[in-house]
């Protein structure tokens, strides 16, 4: 979408005061959508897909945030003026929790009992505990649009059946399993797809 403004300018020719106008398209950098350029509308949040061990996991309902945060080291010399230097120190990405209605899928149990058993520590599993999954943005028709690698994720905290309420019959059993991550990035080879009309 193109934005145009208009500049007025008075100047003096002859003595007589004249105003020009004069339009301009300012530039905004990228296009949001450059293969569907009709497109105002940035991408909704209900329409998802996770997979790991190269299946898409049944049944999500949420998935939180892909947040990192980068620490603030401050610095200062003693022959510097007032003002702190500030610089990036450590990042840290923010745990994933995933949550779905509770049926019988049992990739959630699974997982989490590779890292906590009540069979005892030799229950667990040290050699595939962490596996690297992906989160899939697709639009409104269901078409991929944007796709984010996690890596070296495991479970931290697996709730096996959420509240139970009796006062409140119209919510579904729920069961969540939070991910600890060493990192994400886009998967860039995700790109634009044509938007067809129906």
């Amino acid at each position: 979408m193109q934005v145009s403004a208009l500049i007025r300018t008075a100047v003096v020719i002859g003595g007589i005061m004249c105003v020009l106008a004069v339009s301009f398209v300012p530039s905004f950098g990228d296009s949001e959508f450059p293969v569907n350029s009709a497109r105002l509308d940035p991408y909704k949040p209900f329409k998802f897909v996770v997979v790991w061990d190269g299946k898409p996991v049944a049944g999500l309902t949420k998935v939180s945030a892909l947040k990192r945060t980068t620490t603030v080291v401050s610095n200062r010399r003693g022959t510097d003026s007032s003002a702190i230097h500030l610089s990036p120190g450590q990042t840290a990405y923010v745990p994933i929790v995933l949550e779905r209605g509770r049926t019988h899928a049992g990739e959630f149990e699974r997982w989490a009992n590779k890292v906590a058993s009540v069979q005892g520590d030799a229950a667990v599993s040290l050699k595939d505990f962490r596996k690297d999954i992906m989160i899939q943005l697709l639009n409104e028709a269901g078409q991929l649009v944007m796709a984010f690698k996690v890596y070296r994720c495991w479970p931290s905290e697996y709730v096996a059946l959420g509240d139970l309420d009796a006062r409140n019959d119209s919510a579904p059993a729920t069961e969540s399993l939070t991910l600890q991550c060493e990192g994400w990035e886009r998967d860039t080879s995700i790109t634009e797809p044509t938007e067809l009309a129906r």
